[in-house]
C-alpha cells in the first residue's frame, strides 16, 4: 500500500514512464479520448457513471503526485470562461491556465508528447485539462 492518494496502478505505471515535458490529458465525459489523444498514449477509463469521477477529483490527486509546469485548457469559441476554470486555479495555484480553442486543444492532445489520457465521467463541458509534467528539483 502506498502512503499517498494516487493508488491506480495503470496511472502510476504511465507516470513512471513519462518524464519532463510529457503531457497528461484529463478529459471530461464528452471528450473523444479514442480519436483525440495520441495513439501510443496509455488510456485509463475512469468513467464508470456520469460525474464519477470528475476531472477535478483526478486533478487533485495528480497535483500531489507529479510536478506540473503548465496546464492547457479548452475554451469555447465564444471565449467565455467555463466555471470549472476557477476550480482548476484553486487546485493549481502557481500555474497560469493557458487557453486553447477546441481544435488546437485536440491537436496538442494528439501530439506524441501525450503519455497518458484519463477519461472521466465529468458532465461539465469544457472541463478538459492538459498537464505538462515538470521536473523534480535536486534534493527532493
Amino acid at each position: 500500500m502506498l502512503t499517498y492518494k494516487l493508488l491506480h496502478p495503470q496511472i502510476l505505471a504511465a507516470l513512471g514512464g513519462a518524464g519532463h515535458g510529457a503531457l497528461v490529458l484529463i478529459a471530461d465525459g464528452n471528450y473523444p479520448v479514442d480519436t483525440r489523444g495520441h495513439a501510443l498514449a496509455k488510456r485509463v477509463y475512469l468513467n464508470l457513471a456520469p460525474d464519477m469521477l470528475k476531472v477535478t477529483d483526478v486533478l487533485e490527486v495528480l497535483a500531489e503526485a507529479i510536478p506540473i509546469e503548465a496546464a492547457n485548457v479548452m475554451v469555447p469559441d465564444s471565449g467565455a470562461e467555463p466555471a470549472i476554470f476557477a476550480e482548476f486555479r484553486a487546485l493549481l495555484p502557481r500555474i497560469e491556465l493557458q487557453p486553447l480553442g477546441r481544435f488546437p486543444f485536440y491537436d496538442m492532445a494528439r501530439s506524441q508528447e501525450t503519455a497518458l489520457v484519463i477519461a472521466t465521467g465529468e458532465r461539465r463541458i469544457y472541463a478538459n485539462i492538459l498537464l505538462t509534467i515538470g521536473v523534480v528539483p535536486p534534493g527532493e
